[in-house]
């Protein structure tokens, strides 16, 4: 890369080399990292979320495991933790290590039985600590600590890693939930020293959110606002009748249908995330399916046009349609902030939204053009809602 012109080169390496030293080794792998007390490790994993790392040596003999776990804090006077999971692959039930900086500046390390997603309490867990210890240096924390595994001769474990923000009167506080702490844990081979990322837990997690995602843009995102565009639109071209009709039933319960299937697979997910929860988007998603099925059985108790109670009808009909696209909406984006995909599908979906909102514009004004023609041609009288003989249903 060229330096620009008149920029001296040496106080651009001095620079350079400045910023080497105080990002010392995020950028490395684990096989390149060094102790200060030149400790080796048999093995090293560069594991897949939180930029993080670890280094351990097993003996099977003693059951005895030896580790540095390395990472950086979401901030400085943060925290990093790792942890074994006897039970399961995820944080309700790991026995934790966590180091940060106590009140008077040094680093500590601690252990907890995380039980709950609530504040963490310092306790004795699954394992003997022999010795235990820590560091902070370059924007990293390193955690080093020999383990006493109870189970002899078991050789594979579920790990979990995590970093927090902050550590308050000495306990730290809430870790974030964005997805690289959601997926920061796996299985580790201690004789082999293979480690299996989050995927083997998460990838079936990920493919429900996945499928939560698609089913909802598509039902309440798409299918819906296309429905109502035929209803209002379409009816009002006398050869469209009563094709109109049919074509809004088909899009309104496909989408329903469509709706259901992503209703039910959220309510699987949030059942999966005890502690986790995103309560705008689930109480929006709660209302949809609530108001979607009134409006559905609305079509059962859809009075004759000629019905004294056929504008009431109209107005409930129309006005709850509406506020269900409006909801719907909003909903598509607060699950595509939550589910952070590639910004290509937040991007594709505007595209859908401006597309149909382009038609229904361009629809609005040829059906003012044809009412307006229709008035002028012969005197009419406003019945439910539209112009009478524009269509039967």
């Amino acid at each position: 890369m060229a330096l620009p012109s008149g920029k001296p080169l040496i106080p651009a390496l001095f620079i350079f080399t400045v910023s080497l030293l105080i990002l010392p080794s995020q950028s490395q792998k684990c096989s390149s990292q060094k102790f200060a007390n030149n400790k080796l490790y048999a093995h090293c994993n560069d594991l897949p979320a939180l930029d993080s790392y670890l280094h351990y040596t097993y003996d099977p003999i003693q059951s005895t495991l030896s580790l540095a776990f390395v990472a950086a804090p979401a901030k400085p006077d943060g925290w990093i933790a790792w942890a074994i999971n006897p039970t399961a692959g995820g944080m309700i039930g790991s026995q934790t290590l966590i180091a940060f900086k106590d009140s008077g500046g040094a680093m500590v390390v601690k252990t907890y039985n995380i039980t709950s997603y609530g504040p963490v309490k310092e306790s004795k867990v699954w394992f003997t600590v022999k010795d235990s210890s820590a560091e902070f240096s370059g924007g990293l924390m390193r955690l080093f600590a020999t383990v006493v595994l109870p189970e002899k001769g078991k050789t594979s474990l579920n790990h979990v890693w995590q970093v927090g923000s902050s550590v308050t009167n000495g306990v730290p506080d809430k870790h974030g939930f964005l997805p690289a702490n959601l997926n920061s844990k796996g299985s580790l081979d201690l004789m082999s020293g293979e480690s299996k990322g989050s995927g083997d837990f998460t990838d079936s997690r990920t493919k429900k959110k996945n499928i939560h995602g698609i089913l909802n843009a598509v039902s309440w995102g798409i299918l819906f606002p296309i429905g109502i565009i035929v209803a209002r639109y379409l009816r009002t071209v006398e050869s469209a009748d009563p094709a109109w009709f049919y074509l809004h039933i088909f899009c309104q319960l496909s989408a329903y249908a469509i709706g259901v299937a992503g209703w039910a697979t959220g309510l699987k997910l949030g059942s999966e995330s005890k502690g986790i929860q995103y309560s705008v988007h689930r109480n929006i998603g709660i209302a949809l399916f609530a108001l979607a099925t009134v409006q559905i059985f609305a079509l059962f108790l859809r009075p004759k046009k000629e019905h004294k109670f056929r504008f009431y009808w109209n107005l409930y009909h129309h006005g709850l349609g509406y506020t269900i696209l409006v909801l719907s909406i909003v909903n598509v984006f607060k699950g595509l902030s939550i589910l952070s995909p590639a910004k290509m599908w937040k991007s594709a979906y505007i595209v859908v939204l401006i597309v149909l909102g382009a038609i229904a514009l361009l629809l609005e004004a040829i059906t003012w053009v044809l009412v307006l023609r229709k008035k002028s041609n012969k005197s009419t009288k406003p019945y439910d809602g539209y112009l009478e003989g524009q269509g039967r249903h």
